[in-house]
């Protein structure tokens, strides 16, 4: 039973909403802007976050030997987008204003394994895919799956997750792997992608489809 009680889900169950999603063979892993000024409470824009960076380190490791690609975004804004109402978003959440690229907040947390070799891919909107090579880059790889991570489960995961199924992805969730500023947020949009857009799973379930892929 979900965190909304037997009679809420009997009503998405008879709506025809919930059913698990295909898992492919060749899954990417997405880790959305888990960039310092969302992982680290220090910046206004951010939460403590270490349990959710510590989650998605593990489950970048167990994909490794099969060669699981990794691909990394975060938001950044530039001097002359900062400079006036260029960016529409950011009148309605103008605390993302601190965003500025090649700033402290907009770098990868130090803490998680990523390589040089993993792409990273700089978005201005909430979607790793709207105004990005995302998707082309996917379907370059090869890959059938996303695994999506990162922060904040209400905003970017949750319209990443989103796209990705548009963009002809199944979807994968891990629980421990997304994080968010407050729990009420957090809890509604996972209740929501598991019935709509993808299956949220444990983080031993992830690492158990990932490290059982082909060593590659």
């Amino acid at each position: 039973m979900s965190h909304y009680g037997a009679a809420t889900d009997r009503t998405y169950e008879r709506a025809g909403f919930g059913a698990p999603v295909r898992r492919g063979r060749r899954p990417a892993l997405l880790v959305v802007d888990l960039t310092r000024g969302f992982t680290e409470d220090r910046f206004p824009t951010g939460a403590d976050l270490s349990g959710v960076v510590a989650a998605t380190a593990r489950l970048i490791e167990a994909g490794r030997p099969a060669g699981v690609p990794v691909v990394f975004t975060a938001i950044a804004y530039t001097p002359a987008e900062l400079s006036g109402d260029h960016v529409t978003w950011l009148r309605k959440a103008p605390g993302l204003r601190a965003l500025r690229e090649g700033s402290e907040a907009v770098a990868v947390d130090p803490r998680l394994p990523r390589r040089e070799t993993d792409p990273l891919v700089v978005k201005k909107g909430a979607s790793a895919f709207f105004g990005t090579s995302l998707a082309a880059l996917l379907t370059g790889l090869g890959c059938d799956t996303a695994v999506v991570c990162g922060a904040t489960t209400s905003g970017c995961v949750r319209a990443t997750a989103v796209d990705a199924v548009q963009s002809g992805f199944p979807v994968l969730v891990p629980r421990e792997c997304v994080g968010d500023r407050a729990a009420g947020p957090h809890d509604a949009s996972l209740f929501d992608l598991q019935a709509k857009y993808g299956d949220v799973i444990t983080l031993a379930d992830a690492v158990g489809y990932l490290g059982g892929l082909p060593a590659r």
